[in-house]
């Protein structure tokens, strides 16, 4: 199996353990002859003070059904280095000149904004957002804002080894990286690129750092990866892991068929059947997984369950676009300007009144995967990476890991041009 192998690979990496809190936050060692005792209770501190003196949450982040959205998600490229075939439609997706895009200073003016008013957790998602040169500087900089209490990203990994240590030191606190396969000849047939081991030692060099869970989102597909679930399921025996297996959605050009869409309940019976034991885990305010562990396993796994059991009536998210705009709901094709209205001038006040009407008007629901199938949205790789797919997949996808192992010739060739260069979308 290719959970074993690809086990080995992390732990062979791994030269030291490293402590971690539940958090996901990496614990420091106090350096020798320093007090350790002060740096745990001065947070533990301000956070109850923050408790006790805190402000009724904006009526402007507040929607018509009561829900409270302090979790935002801002894209800060619609640029990837890797050429998945299901992230964007087949033809490919136009790209928004750059003075279209979002600055660093407005993407930061927002977050400002959006932290004062109740956000406490803001992901950075892209295209791929360890492309953007400033990446670190924008993480230091989200850091200092007063009332933000977790900075995570999404990433495919290929960079993460190298940027991450400096992204720790700037502050982020969560990791998410997106993997669909453990096989790497499937990895390379995907993406269009290679790059398998890139995002192993970046999952590596997380787990090294001390973060903890390490967060794997993969995209279940039928006929491409459902193979792959106890593989996946495997690797959180011993490894600090929260492999998130998440329904396959449709989005605009990505050919979504329901036939392809492995619901919760499927992959669940698939897991119960090898692991009976399988417990689930409490559920947090306002997740969007369900979680379960295996007794005596380091790491859990979760469903992310859009499709088959949406989770709209606890949503706290909002979106802000690499172009600047904001989608109160990832599947609704409403959204507003808020780089527009920044460039005309408006007024925190009058930035305050937009949001507030966009998020009066979020639905209760949304529309059900066939209507969604049906409606026009952006394609993802313009929302947020977030791994979907376009068609079935051929014959060569049905290769073993033990197959691939005949193969491994491809995994080397042509690494070096390949892996670090940024594809701009075909077009017809």
């Amino acid at each position: 199996m290719a959970a074993p192998l690809v086990s080995r690979m992390l732990r062979r990496v791994l030269s030291s353990r490293v402590r971690s809190c539940s958090s996901g936050a990496p614990v420091t060692q106090p350096r020798p002859g320093e007090p350790s005792q002060p740096a745990v209770e001065e947070p533990s501190r301000r956070r109850q003070f923050l408790r006790e003196h805190a402000a009724p949450f904006s009526a402007f982040l507040t929607d018509s059904f009561g829900r409270r959205h302090s979790y935002l998600r801002i894209s800060l490229t619609e640029k990837c280095n890797l050429r998945c075939q299901y992230c964007m439609p087949e033809e490919g997706v136009p790209l928004t000149p750059k003075a279209d895009l979002l600055t660093t200073e407005e993407i930061l003016t927002l977050a400002r904004l959006f932290v004062k008013e109740g956000v406490d957790k803001i992901r950075l998602t892209g295209g791929e957002p360890l492309i953007r040169p400033d990446v670190v500087n924008i993480v230091a900089q989200l850091r200092q804002l007063e009332g933000l209490r977790t900075i995570g990203i999404t990433t495919n990994g290929i960079n993460l080894a190298r940027l991450l240590p400096q992204l720790q030191k700037a502050g982020l606190s969560a990791v998410n990286i997106s993997l669909d396969t453990l096989v790497p000849a499937k990895f390379e047939f995907i993406v269009r690129r290679k790059g398998f081991h890139k995002v192993m030692e970046g999952i590596h060099k997380a787990i090294e750092l001390g973060y903890s869970p390490v967060k794997v989102n993969c995209v279940v597909m039928r006929g491409l990866n459902e193979d792959e679930l106890l593989d996946f399921v495997a690797l959180t025996k011993g490894l600090p892991l929260d492999v998130r297996f998440i329904e396959y959605m449709p989005f605009d050009g990505n050919k979504w068929n329901f036939k392809k869409m492995v619901s919760y309940k499927e992959m669940l019976d698939t897991l119960q059947q090898r692991w009976p034991e399988l417990e689930k885990l409490p559920e947090e305010e306002s997740s969007t997984a369900k979680a379960f562990k295996i007794p005596g396993f380091q790491g859990q796994v979760s469903f992310i369950t859009s499709m088959s059991e949406h989770f709209c009536g606890t949503c706290n998210r909002l979106r802000i676009t690499a172009d600047g705009n904001l989608k109160v709901c990832l599947f609704g094709n409403s959204e507003v300007s808020l780089r527009d209205h920044l460039r005309a001038g408006a007024s925190e006040e009058e930035l305050l009144s937009i949001i507030g009407a966009a998020v009066g008007r979020k639905k209760r629901q949304h529309a059900g995967m066939f209507n969604i199938s049906q409606m026009k949205n952006r394609p993802m790789i313009l929302i947020e990476l977030f791994l979907t797919l376009q068609d079935s997949p051929p014959a060569v996808l049905s290769i073993s890991f033990r197959d691939s192992l005949h193969v491994q010739g491809l995994r080397h060739r042509g690494r070096k041009s390949t892996e670090d260069g940024l594809h701009p979308p075909r077009t017809k």
